[in-house]
């Protein structure tokens, strides 16, 4: 679809929740803004569709949002009023192992440290500190590099934060605690010996214990959908069925941000760009793929352990050192047969999702970028590890590869859903080293994407601070939280 041809003040490529953050942060202030977006609906990796049999509603890719209510910037804004309802699984998540015991992520971090054996009075001791500190520092950590609001509690995370998982869970002496951090940590999609992946694993530690690990009733679309909804009600536009592939295409205007990574900005504005500036774009480290698995079931999934029946989220991968040797042969491009496995069962807890009696079930594995090797089977068999029956309950299913997880959000390359490796070396200065992250060397050009600080997640914080950016460098407009 070609664009009109008029003045705005700001254009936004890119419909996911960054794009949608910048979009409405920059609409907040007054100014004329149009967001752009390639497909036929908004959201990004922010959708959902019936993928396997028809009243079977499942998220296409982003399905578990631990950072959106924990998010200091979609905190502000009346998304409740736009159709967005969050439900509370019973327990945020649930780790079984092969002996049959559960580690689990209540609320309560009481209620947490029961499954921890002699690891309960470390455990408390770091939560309470993490949960204590997260309030102070949420918008630093989320945020670039730069001197803290609260630099005594940012220290005091940042020790801990920074090392290795690998490291860190040498603090604790129980499989259950060990594996249980493990899994939270293996959200980093990197190698657990990696410095900086404790902090992954630590912040989803406290959101569950703050506010939970809610699941937007409907599917994930809505919270794409109410986002859009308050963009358009203060007078934003939206449109749909625009590929971006250089900026000719553009109407004119005063700045544009890309929520897109770098691969994608180079093929559109590389030709305006610094040669030291493209050739730190030409570097960008891209992590490892997923592969992901949707399923209508004949029912729930038969865990053996009576707690993960009532979690929302389920880390399947036994023991820390399993997580952690998986995770590592992986990023080395060689395929682990008893992967790290994340699954969500949100029909448990949302009865929009599937018929009466059914229910649908969601998961992923890490893989090499780029790998096109089926899964499926042993996707299916490490859940029947800790389920058995579980197979017999599938009515259809639903698969994606790397290949194709890219072809349905181009942000995902080769499978990387986190915009890039978050490695100590891409976490503050993605996507390359600048004094900010957001501005391109061209100007008026600026990536919102979680190619920039804090990274992957649905928070839109990536796209709050590079349209703060963008508003006082362009139009010298100052905003905080």
């Amino acid at each position: 679809m070609s664009l009109e041809k008029r003045d705005y003040d700001a254009i936004i490529v890119g419909s996911g929740p960054n794009g949608l953050a910048a979009a409405i942060l920059m609409r907040q202030q007054g100014l004329s803004v149009l967001l752009i977006e390639g497909k036929d609906v908004i959201g990004g990796g922010l959708t959902s569709a019936e993928l396997t049999l028809p009243g079977f509603i499942h998220d296409v890719c982003s399905a578990i949002h631990p950072m959106a209510l924990a998010s200091p910037f979609f905190k502000t804004l009346p998304l409740a009023d736009h159709g967005l309802k969050w439900l509370q699984p019973d327990l945020a998540a649930a780790h079984p192992f092969d002996n049959g015991n559960a580690a689990i992520l209540d609320h309560s971090i009481e209620n947490t440290v029961q499954h921890l054996g002699v690891d309960k009075d470390t455990y408390i001791d770091l939560m309470n500190s993490v949960t204590k500190a997260w309030p102070l520092i949420d918008q630093d950590a989320l945020g670039p590099l730069s001197y803290p609001k609260h630099p005594i509690a940012m220290a005091g995370f940042g020790l801990k934060a920074l090392t290795s998982a690998t490291s860190f869970v040498n603090r604790f002496k129980t499989q259950e605690a060990r594996g249980f951090f493990g899994g939270m940590a293996a959200h980093s999609i990197q190698p657990l010996n990696n410095l900086s992946t404790t902090a992954i694993g630590l912040v989803l530690m406290a959101t569950g214990h703050m506010q939970g690990w809610p699941i937007p009733k409907g599917g994930s679309a809505s919270i794409a959908g109410a986002l859009a909804g308050y963009f358009k009600l203060i007078g934003g536009e939206v449109q749909t069925g625009t590929y971006v592939k250089s900026l000719d295409q553009l109407p004119s205007a005063h700045t544009v941000l890309f929520d897109v990574t770098p691969k994608q900005l180079l093929q559109i504005a590389g030709h305006q760009f610094s040669s030291i500036y493209k050739w730190q774009l030409e570097r960008y480290q891209y992590g490892m793929g997923v592969f992901k698995v949707d399923w209508a079931l004949d029912g729930p999934i038969p865990f053996t352990n009576a707690d993960c029946r009532r979690a929302g989220t389920l880390h399947l991968g036994n023991t820390f050192e399993e997580i952690a040797a998986g995770e590592l042969s992986t990023s080395q491009g060689k395929q682990s047969d008893r992967p790290f496995v994340l699954l969500a069962q949100q029909s448990l807890f949302d009865n929009t999702r599937a018929p009466e009696g059914k229910q649908t079930a969601w998961a992923y594995c890490h893989v090499p970028n780029g790998s096109k090797q089926d899964m499926t089977s042993i996707i299916e068999n490490q859940i029947e590890r800790f389920a058995p029956g579980f197979k017999d309950l599938i009515l259809a299913k639903h698969t994606m590869n790397t290949e194709q997880m890219q072809a349905h959000n181009h942000n995902y390359i080769g499978g990387d859903i986190n915009g890039g490796m978050m490695n100590l070396g891409q976490l503050f200065t993605r996507p390359a080293l600048r004094w900010s992250p957001y501005k391109t060397s061209a100007k008026g050009l600026y990536i919102c994407s979680s190619s920039t600080p804090p990274g992957g997640g649905v928070h839109g914080m990536c796209g709050y601070n590079a349209a703060k950016r963008a508003l006082k460098d362009v139009f010298n407009i100052s905003v905080s939280l």
